[in-house]
């Protein structure tokens, strides 16, 4: 089953949301600075939800172990 473009879209910016918190709270604890961690994690939100968008976009190709 081909997932639509628009669940891929979804799918990225849900699973940035959580994984920027993540890196903000990271970044926070070993930097100790809000303003370095929020800089650090806007940063890879905005450069990741690309890489993911495009990874799920070529992952939906591969028919490997899918069920139909």
């Amino acid at each position: 089953m081909n997932e639509s473009k628009r669940r891929s879209i979804l799918k990225a910016v849900s699973w940035r949301i959580f994984a920027s918190i993540d890196t903000f709270l990271i970044v926070w604890l070993i930097r100790g600075s809000v303003s370095t961690s929020s800089w650090i994690a806007g940063i890879e939100s905005f450069t990741k939800v690309f890489l993911y968008y495009f990874h799920e976009r070529l992952r939906n190709k591969v028919s490997w172990a899918k069920k139909n």
